[in-house]
């Protein structure tokens, strides 16, 4: 045997061995339909999520993150594949990604760390379906939305998701428990590679449905309403309306009000959130008390937020902040706790994030930003505004002090956080921010660069046509 050949042996064999120890583990915590009502990002005064709390605590909060799309299946097809929806056309609630063309040939981001060595395993929400094509183990959706009662509690019309009220009468019953206690399993084993572990948590989507003693703690004769300005849509264009009302299935704001079913609905996602931060403690409390809880970095997010009543509407497909903000968590392994950013970061940050924070190759087609940075920095140089669509040619861009939209008729809106943070003032028209305006509308993509809207039958497809259709007949 040569001299180079036994060197080289040698020096192997003083080389670390490279182990699952050596590996940090993921474990990424999705909250469906979760807007800003959590305490620490302070958008209702009543939130009770004292396990979100403490994970802020132990991480980096970053309270200016917003999604790609406000709603559920392009949020997060563009979360788990690095691409924004005007780069692969799913921009609405069908198709799924799999039949987007621009994104067959992508690995999703359980699929990049199964082959990096990963062990990927998942439960519940975190694709919008078909999550088992996407990790090598994955414990069910536990019967999705739940269980329904025979009869609709509060909104007795409309689309049979939307409703909302005390039901079922046991948390065994709600599938955020049953998918808790199958990742908690998880957590308690052993396990030979690093592993990323997904826990997707279906409320507070609708039907905003959870045990009676959920509702106690968010008593209705004390639910204060969200701000609202009584003639909040007066400086929106005709556009901006109809393409976040026509065609939509969530109820009526006047029907809301004339039914008194406003501080019931309130009550009922408060509720809601309270029990999916209750899951996702008992997720926590697993992890801290398992052999992984010094090695795992933790995400948590949701995929858009969620209108209650602001600019009289419900539900979310819409580009204001009550719209596009959500929660977004980073902790990890050897950088500082309790930090808060609030420089603008999205959903599709989150899959470069994870790949610097593991130490994996960096993919340099994606379109998102490793976060790291203000994980070492929160308030760091950042010239990154969040991009969010709605349908080619409507954006809004978000910076750490603006939110500017331009919709598809040439209509804008621009508000100005550090004085509204309610956005009750559209200042598109001000002589004085039309540099402001150039500055934000240059980080918008151009028609050539847009994906035309894959077909497909949705709320989305729907609202999108209407709207398009009303600003034609008024032309």
């Amino acid at each position: 045997m040569s001299r180079i050949v036994l060197s080289l042996l040698f020096a192997l064999s003083l080389a670390p061995v490279i182990n699952a120890a050596d590996k940090p583990n993921v474990l990424l915590l999705s909250i469906d339909d979760l807007n800003d009502w959590v305490g620490c990002l302070g958008g209702h005064p009543q939130a009770l999520t004292p396990n979100i709390d403490r994970l802020a605590k132990r991480g980096t909060l970053f309270s200016n993150a917003h999604c790609q799309s406000p709603v559920c299946n392009p949020s997060r097809a563009s979360l788990m594949t690095g691409r924004y929806p005007h780069s692969s056309g799913v921009y609405f609630l069908s198709p799924h990604l799999d039949a987007a063309p621009a994104l067959n040939k992508l690995d999703t981001l359980p699929q990049r760390f199964a082959k990096n060595g990963y062990k990927t395993m998942a439960v519940g929400k975190l694709f919008h379906g078909k999550d088992k094509l996407y990790f090598q183990e994955y414990g069910g959706n536990n019967g999705g939305f739940g269980p329904s009662p025979k009869k609709k509690i509060s909104q007795p019309h409309g689309h049979p998701l939307w409703d909302w009220g005390a039901f079922p009468d046991m948390d065994e019953k709600m599938p955020d428990l049953k998918a808790a206690n199958w990742a908690i399993n998880k957590l308690k084993q052993k396990h030979d590679k690093p592993f990323m572990l997904g826990v997707g948590f279906y409320r507070p989507h609708v039907p905003m449905y959870a045990p009676k003693k959920w509702f106690d703690m968010h008593p209705l004769d004390k639910v204060k309403l969200p701000l609202v300005k009584a003639d909040d849509r007066a400086d929106l264009s005709q556009y901006a309306i109809d393409l976040t009302n026509l065609e939509h299935v969530s109820p009526l704001h006047s029907w809301v009000t004339s039914a008194d079913q406003w501080k019931h609905a309130v009550q009922s996602y408060l509720a809601s959130v309270t029990f999916a931060d209750h899951c996702l403690g008992l997720v926590l409390d697993a992890l801290d008390a398992s052999p992984h809880a010094n090695n795992t970095i933790i995400v948590l997010f949701s995929d858009h937020g969620f209108h209650l009543g602001e600019k009289e509407r419900w539900a979310k497909r819409s580009l204001w902040e009550d719209g596009t903000r959500v929660p977004l968590i980073v902790s990890a392994p050897g950088f500082k706790a309790g930090q808060r950013s609030e420089r603008p970061a999205e959903l599709i940050d989150i899959f470069p994030t994870l790949l610097d924070l593991a130490k994996l190759e960096k993919d340099e087609k994606q379109e998102g930003q490793s976060l790291v940075p203000l994980l070492k920095d929160p308030a760091a140089e950042w010239d990154h505004p969040a991009i969010t669509s709605f349908g080619p040619d409507n954006y809004s861009v978000r910076s750490t002090r603006y939110r500017f939209i331009q919709y598809r008729d040439g209509s804008q809106e621009l508000y100005d956080h550090s004085k509204d943070p309610h956005e009750w003032t559209n200042l598109a028209n001000s002589p004085e921010k039309k540099a402001v305006i150039a500055e934000l509308r240059a980080f918008l993509p151009k028609k050539s660069a847009q994906h035309p809207v894959l077909e497909g039958r949705s709320t989305g497809h729907n609202a999108f046509a209407a709207a398009n259709a009303n600003a034609k007949l008024k032309k």
